[in-house]
């Protein structure tokens, strides 16, 4: 039973709750570090293979020029709005490389695309031409830390909490 939120080590995602939210979800907040040296985030789409996370963006994007200056960032995935309900979020610091490759946009658009829109065939073929514009980039964001939090735990060790 715990006596206060001080110390939460206990409460992070198993990894099958991981896995679980990193397939189930389909947005993250992506974080990176401006010229200015603040941090700054938004919201993207990502596609997860192999343990990596991978997004797109056009080349002009300021994310794009800082990642190139700056490869480390961060992404943050949590449950909310999904089948798993709130109160479970992961969050991996990890290294960016920035794709401008043909063969990388071949297998990246249609697999992204397929992934975003499983069940309209026809849209996901659209959405996959809109990606594939000249000046379009593909983020493989390379996690090497990981910090997750269930607040089922939490709730579960201070049960007088939630009465």
């Amino acid at each position: 039973m715990a006596e206060d939120y001080e110390d939460l080590t206990q409460c992070a995602l198993s990894d099958e709750l991981e896995r679980e939210l990193v397939q189930t979800q389909r947005e993250c907040v992506f974080m990176w570090t401006n010229t200015a040296g603040e941090a700054f985030g938004v919201v993207m789409s990502y596609l997860p293979k192999d343990g990596r996370f991978w997004l797109t963006a056009a080349e002009r994007r300021a994310r794009i020029s800082a990642i190139r200056r700056f490869p480390r960032a961060s992404l943050c995935i949590n449950s909310s709005g999904s089948s798993m309900g709130g109160g479970k979020t992961v969050t991996y610091k990890g290294t960016c490389v920035v794709h401008d490759d043909r063969a990388t946009k071949d297998w990246f658009y249609p697999e992204f695309s397929n992934s975003l829109r499983p069940d309209n065939a026809v849209a996901a073929t659209a959405f996959q031409t809109f990606l594939d514009s000249p000046h379009r980039v593909v983020i493989e964001f390379i996690p090497d830390y990981t910090l997750s939090f269930d607040a089922n735990l939490m709730w579960a060790r201070s049960p007088e909490a939630v009465k």
